[in-house]
């Protein structure tokens, strides 16, 4: 039996050592530290992204939420959830982050450290650069090209729940003008 190894035109190494801005994704969506929690689950569903990072007004990153924190969030009685803010479910200490001058090595063992599937990327003045998460490391490692381009905000039905923001390719439901 032939066994079939992937061609790549780099190694394990000079993957690790590239800096995070190479191997990030930039195309995501981002919400306000001061929306609510039922604005950021209708981003993740419309996106469909398992990482939501937190903006304070200024561009500047205040965490990144996961699809399961905001999941759990929103189990909560329906008539008080629109009184809880995204800056309400960001822990209070500092999470893990990268500049993106850092390597990919560095944001790995970061990653392993805190054991955080992904990281907010920042540029020297603090404000968003965009997200690393674990899948775009082993993406790079296999070779595949990495997401540069913005999110794609164009909506694509004459009615979306949020304007500008695509519903996902898969839903089904009504959307609500």
């Amino acid at each position: 039996m032939e066994e079939h190894q992937p061609v790549a035109d780099h190694d394990e190494p000079a993957v690790m050592e590239r800096t995070v801005a190479v191997v990030m994704c930039t195309a995501v969506v981002t919400i306000d530290v001061e929306e609510t929690v039922l604005v950021a689950w209708e981003l993740l569903e419309r996106s469909g992204s398992r990482h939501l990072p937190v903006v304070h007004p200024d561009g500047r990153c205040a965490g990144l939420l996961d699809r399961a924190d905001v999941a759990v969030a929103c189990a909560a009685p329906a008539a008080s959830l629109s009184g809880v803010r995204v800056g309400d479910l960001l822990p209070v200490r500092r999470p893990a982050r990268v500049q993106v001058e850092q390597t990919v090595r560095h944001a790995a063992e970061l990653m392993s450290c805190t054991e955080a599937d992904a990281l907010p990327v920042l540029e020297e003045d603090g404000r968003l650069a965009g997200v690393l998460t674990a899948s775009d490391i082993v993406a790079a490692l296999a070779g595949r090209p990495v997401q540069k381009q913005p999110a794609d905000t164009r909506p694509r039905a004459t009615s979306t729940v949020l304007p500008g923001l695509p519903p996902r390719p898969d839903y089904r439901g009504t959307a609500v003008p």
